[in-house]
């Protein structure tokens, strides 16, 4: 029998178990906008409570360029909004050759409510070979440029 001890209030799922990549070392970051007090690396390094968030309203990309080609076989994203009701959209493409050519992996819409769904969490397995770009780009509210988006987290492994 495997068991595993769990700390109160911890519901499943909501940390990633497994191996990832350690994003500091094989990657660089280009984001369209940050807060300063919610810089990138809080959502792509494991330990930070409070994620990324944008600087300014609207849609916002965040691209990670690999040092080397990388092997992907699951990309973990979770997303928060305790406050406010919107529909968010998110698109994740790579790139194989820096750039040059994009393919989209999965494009998901979510609705938030402040009263229910405030937490969208992705595990998406994928077999993807030879990545040197990945894209996130997140459009915060389809149906205001009010909104600001933001991250809790991302893993790769």
């Amino acid at each position: 029998m495997r068991k595993r001890i769990i700390r109160p209030g911890h519901e499943m799922g909501t940390e990633p178990e497994g191996y990832w990549l350690n994003l500091e070392e094989v990657a660089e970051v280009e984001i369209t906008s940050e807060d300063p007090d919610h810089p990138i690396e809080h959502a792509l390094v494991p330990g930070s409570s409070s994620g990324w968030r944008a600087a300014q309203p609207g849609a916002q990309t965040i691209r990670l360029l690999f040092n080397q080609p990388q092997r992907l076989q699951r990309i973990w994203l979770h997303f928060l909004e305790p406050d406010r009701a919107r529909t968010q959209e998110f698109v994740l493409r790579l790139s194989p050759d820096h750039g040059e050519t994009f393919q989209q992996i999965v494009r998901q819409q979510w609705n938030f409510s402040p009263q229910g769904n405030h937490e969208e969490i992705e595990n998406i397995h994928v077999d993807l070979s030879r990545v040197t770009l990945l894209e996130l780009a997140i459009t915060p509210d389809i149906d205001s440029q009010e909104a600001y988006a933001s991250l809790q987290e991302l893993r790769l492994g």
